[in-house]
């Protein structure tokens, strides 16, 4: 079969959904010009295969090594439908590539007029200077020209000169496609990982920050006690089923090393700079986390809860918490598959009570509704995301264990509080887990919010 890139750019619609299908396929990922699957369907103007990719949660803003997103590209081209949909998906109509171009440069220079039409419609700046100082209406014929001004006007927009270096620089690393070869191989040798720098150590084990195959990585040294065969086998047979590729909001398990030849049983995954959400809320980052940016990570929580809860059989052994969600370097929230508990990991443990459904706490794993459970523990996530508090964090997880499940503890919404988040909290955090929403419902009801 060839590869996703020539059925992208070929328009092969049934083997990309193929292709699809496969957990362990990386639909953002890179060429080795950096062109993601996205990119060339915008490119070649294969409406249906865009459709697909957009649906799967493939990147909207991803760049190659031009730094063109898809929007550059479906521009350039006159893939009039494909902008409207990219666009729709919040493309940012501004992107400037490597020569400071923007799609609406693109546009004009090919005289895609229609196109760039609906690009200043949609916000695109008439006047942005590339690195040779053109904006887009000098590279467009005379009439376009025209037309261009007179809708910019039209938009309220200022017609002034900005030159290059004041681009869009929303002060967040650029987007680029992964590395397609990392997903590859599921089995690592010891030896080619290199571990530079401790990162934290629990009773479960190490987090190191390292280096394989020349790319950066977080590397979990598991600490298990009197490791035997039946467990090697355990690990050998469960640690497959976490490397997720296939959804953005999902950070997955690139792969693992038995122990031996490794001194412990090793898995890994890519290194987040930002590390966990608890990390960003809690622990002094370097941004502030205002109410639009904890909106855009509850949306990216529950897209990747919904895909998470649409697998069959679910993944066992799955908590959500904030340490569990990593935030990648375009600020994008990614439940973490390393934080999967393995069934050897301390059997009957309960981690981080403070997120964990009252049910969930009373009764045996096989006697709870585990969508239902993990709604409480997003409800929970959202409390922290809007309050930028720990929750219960006077007390200890066996105290809050024990007063959440017996005691009716829950936490307290302070005022000022926007009512919608409140509300939606309340939803998800019903007594009644049969009452409770599911994760492709509040995904609109999170959008409309983000909108707003």
């Amino acid at each position: 079969m060839d590869d996703i890139f020539t059925q992208c750019r070929e328009g092969n619609a049934v083997a990309v959904r193929l292709w699809l299908d496969n957990t362990e396929n990386d639909l953002n990922q890179g060429d080795d010009h950096g062109f993601s699957p996205l990119h060339w369907a915008c490119r070649e103007g294969r409406s249906n295969v865009v459709d697909m990719l957009i649906m799967r949660g493939a990147r909207i803003n991803v760049m190659n090594r031009g730094d063109d997103t898809p929007l550059h590209l479906a521009a350039s081209h006159g893939h009039r439908d494909i902008v409207g949909k990219l666009i729709q998906c919040k493309a940012d109509t501004n992107a400037v590539n490597e020569h400071g171009n923007t799609p609406l440069h693109y546009a004009c220079f090919w005289g895609q007029d229609q196109v760039a039409e609906d690009l200043v419609t949609n916000g695109a700046l008439v006047s942005i200077c590339n690195k040779y100082g053109e904006t887009p209406m000098d590279k467009g014929k005379p009439h376009l020209r025209e037309l261009l001004r007179e809708k910019a006007e039209k938009m309220g927009q200022n017609l002034t000169k900005i030159p290059f270096k004041d681009s869009f620089w929303k002060g967040t690393t650029r987007t680029r496609p992964r590395n397609g070869t990392l997903n590859k191989q599921a089995g690592i040798d010891y030896r080619q990982l290199s571990l530079a720098l401790k990162v934290n150590e629990n009773q479960s084990g190490e987090l190191w920050q390292g280096r394989w195959q020349g790319n950066e990585i977080a590397i979990k040294l598991l600490k298990v006690r009197d490791w035997t065969t039946r467990k090697g086998r355990d690990f050998n047979e469960e640690y497959p089923k976490l490397r997720i590729f296939s959804h953005p909001n999902v950070l997955p398990m690139l792969g693992a090393c038995q122990s031996p030849p490794a001194p412990h049983p090793i898995i890994i995954t890519h290194w987040m700079p930002y590390g966990s959400l608890y990390n960003v809320l809690h622990e002094g980052t370097n941004f502030v986390v205002d109410q639009t940016q904890a909106v855009k990570f509850a949306l990216d929580i529950a897209n990747g809860m919904a895909f998470l809860h649409t697998l069959e059989p679910m993944i066992p052994r799955h908590y959500l918490n904030s340490k569990s969600v990593m935030i990648d370097e375009d600020m994008t929230a990614r439940i973490s598959m390393a934080d999967v508990k393995f069934s050897f990991q301390c059997p009957g443990r309960m981690y981080s009570p403070a997120w964990v459904a009252p049910e969930a706490l009373q009764k045996k794993p096989e006697e709870i509704n585990r969508r239902s459970a993990d709604m409480w523990s997003f409800a929970i996530l959202l409390w922290e995301l809007v309050t930028r508090e720990v929750p219960f964090a006077d007390l200890s997880n066996m105290e809050i264990g024990m007063k959440v499940s017996l005691e009716g503890l829950r936490p307290t919404i302070p005022p000022g509080i926007s009512p919608h988040i409140c509300k939606l909290m309340k939803i998800c955090m019903n007594e009644d887990p049969a009452k409770r929403p599911k994760f492709d419902m509040i995904v609109p009801i999170l959008e409309k919010m983000q909108d707003k």
